[in-house]
């Protein structure tokens, strides 16, 4: 998949006043789902992401208009070959655990980033050779070959620092208790309940930390999520069901914030991993037959109430480098099912078909799953917890699997991210979003002053 990045949006509820700021201690976040490993060298999860944002900052961040922009470095510089890459740390910045973050902790990091067995940050470091020290607070990163996309990594997980200290004393439960240098650290974690941080006093940019403490709480029910939000149990949520949205529009306690998402929904196919050598995994025929089945825009309008966009690539049909020549193809059943004879293969063509429990992961599942048997296949929903179809693709346990977009996947809609915060007085805002996210940190703090209001006061 693109990137896809919400953020914890520590400011939307924030005001213009100072002291409404300051009677806000807490701020508890709603969302979707329990993240995996809180170790940025190993998680993967969307949801992880956005908690990660509270604690662990990166090298380089993205701004509001997709712009990179510094965050724990100052600069960089590429040398005209273009396979070596100079950082310029920010000065006096401290890990959670009071260590410093020199040079030779941001070597490590890296170095642990691309060494780590169960790191997942490798491929994205692969053009890395080696990282080398050049003084107190700068680094170079020599690569293999050129590769421009190297700082774009930088600015997600493949960017974030951990304490050297703290992360060769834990080994491999450095994920039960991170320690980075975020603007809150880690309190504590309980699994399905809370994860709990607090503000963090040596941070760098401290002065523009209003907030003392943050929980996050998964709820897989968007409903629940969504009531908890009306009864002031949660302050904010993120990814609203869409057929919710018209609802928390029209409550004038409730601020709605949208926006197109960089990534895409898909169903990813296992093909290299098929133990069993299923005709889905082993003919092009198949996989042609099985999108041919698929009526994107009417999965749009049942599940997603029209807020989606139909799809067919890794970006959004309105997107630059969307290829005009591949446009998003109509459901054709009488062509799907040529295909699947053409494939010679016996029907129904039996697909297990794993998806992450949720409201409209399953309601997805469920219209595909009506559409494709009109063509000749037999799909088996296998609904699951969110973390553990991270585990499960990799081996052959799945043969195709509901997911964010990646790569081998037919994607079905481009979504549109959502979150919803409640009002606090009517001068409260929310910031205006990123593609994905609601608020996004960069050199701007929490009080971003390019801040709107989704709905009207």
């Amino acid at each position: 998949m693109s990137l896809m990045r919400l953020t914890i949006l520590a400011s939307a509820l924030l005001t213009s006043l100072a002291g409404t700021a300051q009677s806000q201690t807490t701020l508890r976040i709603g969302i979707a789902e329990d993240p995996d490993i809180l170790d940025p060298s190993i998680g993967r999860t969307y949801v992880g992401r956005i908690v990660f944002s509270a604690f662990c900052d990166k090298l380089f961040d993205i701004d509001e208009k997709l712009n990179i922009v510094p965050q724990l470095a100052l600069s960089y510089e590429t040398s005209a070959d273009g396979k070596a890459m100079t950082i310029k740390l920010r000065p006096n910045v401290k890990f959670h655990d009071g260590e410093p973050l020199d040079a030779e902790a941001a070597k490590f990091s890296i170095e642990r980033h691309m060494t780590l067995p169960t790191s997942f940050r490798k491929s994205e470091l692969a053009s890395v050779d080696h990282v080398e020290v050049v003084d107190p607070l700068t680094i170079k990163l020599v690569l293999k070959t050129p590769y421009s996309p190297l700082i774009t990594q930088l600015t997600d997980r493949s960017g974030m620092m951990v304490s050297p200290k703290a992360a060769k004393e834990a080994g491999d439960k450095f994920g039960l208790h991170p320690v980075c240098a975020g603007p809150y650290k880690f309190v504590e974690r309980v699994q399905q309940d809370r994860m709990v941080f607090e503000k963090f006093a040596d941070y760098w940019n401290k002065d523009n930390i209003h907030i003392d403490r943050i929980v996050f709480q998964p709820i897989v029910d968007a409903t629940v999520r969504l009531a908890n939000l009306k009864s002031g149990a949660l302050d904010l949520i993120e990814r609203v069901l869409a057929t919710d949205i018209k609802d928390v529009r029209a409550d004038p306690r409730l601020v709605l914030s949208t926006a197109p998402e960089l990534g895409y929904q898909g169903l990813t196919i296992n093909i290299a991993n098929d133990k069993a050598k299923g005709p889905l995994s082993q003919s092009a025929k198949v996989r042609q037959a099985l999108s041919l089945s698929i009526d994107r825009e009417a999965i749009n309008q049942v599940v997603f109430n029209g807020e989606f966009t139909p799809g067919n690539q890794w970006v959004s049909p309105t997107h630059p480098y969307y290829q005009k020549s591949f446009p998003v193809p109509g459901r054709d059943i009488a062509k799907a099912k040529a295909l699947l004879k053409e494939a010679g293969v016996s029907l129904p063509v039996t697909i297990d078909y794993m998806v992450p429990k949720g409201t409209e992961y399953e309601a997805v599942a469920q219209v595909v799953q009506s559409m494709a048997a009109e063509a000749g296949f037999g799909i088996k929903i296998r609904a699951v917890e969110f973390a553990t179809t991270f585990k499960q693709p990799r081996p052959a346990n799945s043969r195709c699997f509901r997911s964010p977009g990646a790569a081998g996947s037919i994607p079905t809609a481009i979504p549109t991210s959502s979150c919803a915060a409640r009002r606090r007085r009517m001068t409260e805002v929310i910031p205006t979003q990123t593609p994905t996210s609601c608020w996004k940190r960069g050199e701007r703090h929490p009080t971003s002053t390019s801040a709107r209001r989704s709905t009207p006061s």
